[in-house]
């Protein structure tokens, strides 16, 4: 039923603990996990910054797709990664679309406290314009 899963990653605690459910769907159905990261350029504080703030997102990027990959690695599932640039949710469902994504995997959120709340939830903005299925993991509030 599923063949490729979009797993999309902002590096947070929450993502992790979405990353459990993807990588057992992923198992299960013997499919692809697609990891995303998507560096927010659109971010007031970061355009204002210039290409070394777009590098940093980058690499962090980088660093939270590649322990997704060491992770689905030890359960023998198969990935496919991208790092991009943009809007977080639009990118995410533009991926989920462009890559003929069967399911995203997503925790309800990820970032904590005033940053969460600034801006907005990536999570509701997917699940209200995705046309693909959207599987939300929802992490327990500390």
């Amino acid at each position: 039923m599923f063949d490729r899963i979009l797993f999309p990653t902002d590096g947070s605690e929450g993502a992790d603990e979405a990353l459990e459910y993807a990588l057992e769907l992923a198992r299960t159905h013997d499919a692809t996990l697609h990891v995303l990261f998507v560096a927010d350029t659109n971010r007031d504080s970061v355009t204002l910054v210039g290409t070394d703030v777009v590098d940093a997102l980058t690499a962090v990027g980088e660093e939270s797709v590649a322990s997704v990959v060491d992770r689905a690695s030890e359960h023998d599932v198969p990935t496919e990664t991208a790092v991009e640039q943009g809007t977080p949710w639009r990118t995410i469902v533009d991926y989920a679309e462009g890559n003929d994504v069967d399911l995203l995997v997503m925790a309800t959120h990820g970032r904590r406290g005033l940053d969460r709340y600034l801006l907005g939830s990536v999570t509701e903005k997917v699940v209200r314009t995705s046309t693909i299925p959207v599987m939300t993991v929802r992490i327990d509030a500390e």
